[in-house]
């Protein structure tokens, strides 16, 4: 189903109406939805101030550049292969962005965190994936090393965030990286595993630790693939590297924590393997930790991990969604005759998810990608991008509400919250994020081979780009484009200042799609050397801020 305005007015809570008490939630900037006990009322004044807003939207555009809305402007905080301490250089293809304060008493001091996805080849080893060549060593350490993670030491002076220059927090998280499993069985013979890849999007952690999802970990290391006579069998990689390095494809596809104060890491098995796109993360009143995460692949599933320990991601059930029957399924080898015909223990199980899901009857979905939790309603989204198996082109966001608002919920009900395509202005929903006000902000994840194709359905949408559905004010329910992307790249990873004054963005993959080094299809963000290049972007302006006005009760 799709909403309507007015429906959609009365889906938001009323917010905008007129006066609103706020639930127990509280947004933190991005990824994370933590409760609190204060409660914040919009006055009638501000509520005039943001019925008065009005947002002028950019058109669809297929131009070479990061283009954003009347009101905002960017600049460029780090960019791919800029020195961040005397070793380390900035990863690839920056995706999920996100940070902690360094010091609780200086709001404009931060350390951030960045994913970086994966590699173009040609830009960063030189091999063409085109030849006939075969890739070497150097050249799999190259793109081994531009994978992963940074932690970069950030400030911001005069309006300016700029990185810490040879900050001893500066460090670098690479596929090279040795990681712990948080885990009291060994997989593969190994309780140390060696780096993390295909870093898509993550979170924070209540005492302050970063997350970073692994998501098509099968494009490095391969994947092992089993037959109804559960006989395994090795499928290749896309990149390779396992001709190198003989790792086992089950050290990877995880969630994984990073700890930016000492670089310590660890991956958490209890919360299953397979294409993690996001781990969201809420609090629960007694610290149990409930993560959301969805599998983003087509026809897979979303999944939820109930802690049964505070302050843990080791001990607790990992369920996947019935979404039909509105269930949470629990996947536990104890319990089920069916799993426990099918894997030889919990482990097994836990790194065989996607096959344990189906076999409990889970329900099948159309790519579910970030997942965000609404401040004001309570309500869980996700974002379902695409299925073009299923004739779904344009995706939708689902929304999912926990029984009597319980995150620690058995049962729910599920319902399409909007769908894409051209009548609702948007098309392949990724990233999501709540603003400091409730808005809702997306990005869009239309890949480089099918957009602005004549022979292809997204045509209408030209460039990815970012969308904020606003809360309030005259366009209240509507999807507005603020922000375009230069050619052939996808915004990522939106995060917002504790003071709502600064947007942060990813601009990754520009020039995805080119195959000669000389005729670059993008040259974002215009360096000197005319290479595009993977770039995480500061947006500020009056709107931002105007947006972002946190209700507040008038003395």
């Amino acid at each position: 189903m799709s909403y309507n305005r007015r429906k959609f007015i009365s889906f938001m809570g009323k917010a905008g109406i007129g006066a609103v008490v706020m639930p127990q939630f509280l947004i933190n900037c991005g990824q994370v939805t933590t409760p609190t006990n204060n409660f914040t009322k919009t006055s009638s004044k501000r509520l005039n101030e943001l019925k008065k807003l009005t947002l002028k939207g950019l058109e669809a555009s297929d131009k070479d550049n990061l283009l954003l809305a009347k009101g905002l402007d960017y600049h460029c905080v780090v960019k791919w292969g800029d020195k961040i301490n005397e070793i380390d250089t900035f990863g690839f293809n920056n995706d999920f962005t996100c940070f902690i304060p360094f010091d609780d008493n200086t709001p404009k001091d931060r350390l951030l965190w960045v994913n970086h996805e994966y590699v173009n080849p040609l830009f960063v080893s030189d091999f063409n994936a085109n030849s006939n060549a075969k890739k070497t060593k150097e050249q799999v350490d190259k793109e081994m090393y531009n994978v992963g993670g940074s932690i970069v030491r950030i400030k911001e002076e005069n309006g300016i965030w700029s990185v810490v220059q040879n900050d001893p927090h500066n460090r670098r998280i690479t596929a090279k990286t040795p990681i712990e499993l948080n885990w009291d069985t060994a997989i593969k013979g190994k309780t140390t595993v060696i780096g993390t890849h295909s870093n898509c999007s993550g979170g924070i952690t209540s005492w302050k630790t970063f997350i970073t999802c692994e998501e098509n970990y099968q494009d490095c290391f391969g994947e092992t693939r089993y037959n109804n006579n559960n006989i395994a069998t090795h499928i290749p990689s896309y990149f390779g590297w396992e001709k190198i390095y003989k790792y086992p494809p089950e050290h990877y596809g995880w969630v994984v924590e990073v700890n930016p104060k000492d670089g310590t890491i660890q991956k958490h098995i209890a919360l299953g393997r397979f294409a993690h796109e996001c781990c969201t993360l809420y609090e629960l009143e007694d610290k149990r930790v409930v993560a959301y995460s969805g599998d983003d692949k087509k026809s897979e599933h979303l999944y939820k991990f109930i802690s049964s320990k505070p302050s843990s991601l080791k001990e607790g059930t990992l369920y996947v969604a019935d979404t039909i029957n509105g269930k949470w399924l629990a996947l536990d080898w104890d319990n089920h005759p069916i799993l426990k015909d099918k894997f030889k223990d919990q482990t097994e199980l836990l790194i065989r998810a996607r096959e344990a899901a189906k076999l409990l009857g889970a329900t099948e979905l159309n790519r579910p990608e970030d997942i965000e939790i609404d401040p004001i309603t309570g309500h869980v989204l996700v974002s379902l991008t695409n299925n073009s198996d299923k004739n779904d082109f344009h995706g939708s966001i689902l929304k999912i509400e926990e029984t009597n608002g319980k995150f620690d919920a058995l049962t729910f009900k599920a319902s399409t919250y909007k769908a894409g395509g051209e009548e609702h202005g948007f098309s392949c929903p990724d990233n999501l994020a709540f603003d400091l006000a409730g808005n809702l902000w997306l990005t869009s994840d239309m890949s480089g081979s099918s957009m602005n194709k004549e022979d292809k359905p997204y045509i209408e949408f030209k460039n990815n780009s970012l969308f904020v559905i606003p809360r309030y004010g005259k366009e209240v329910g509507k999807v507005i484009r603020v922000a375009s992307a230069p050619r052939d790249a996808e915004l990522t990873g939106p995060w917002f200042s504790p003071d709502g004054k600064t947007l942060f963005l990813s601009v990754q993959h520009p020039g995805e799609q080119t195959t000669d080094l000389n005729n670059p299809t993008s040259k974002w963000p215009f360096d000197n050397d005319q290479i595009p290049k993977p770039t995480v972007v500061a947006i500020t302006g009056d709107l931002i801020e105007k947006m972002n006005k946190l209700n507040i009760i008038e003395s």
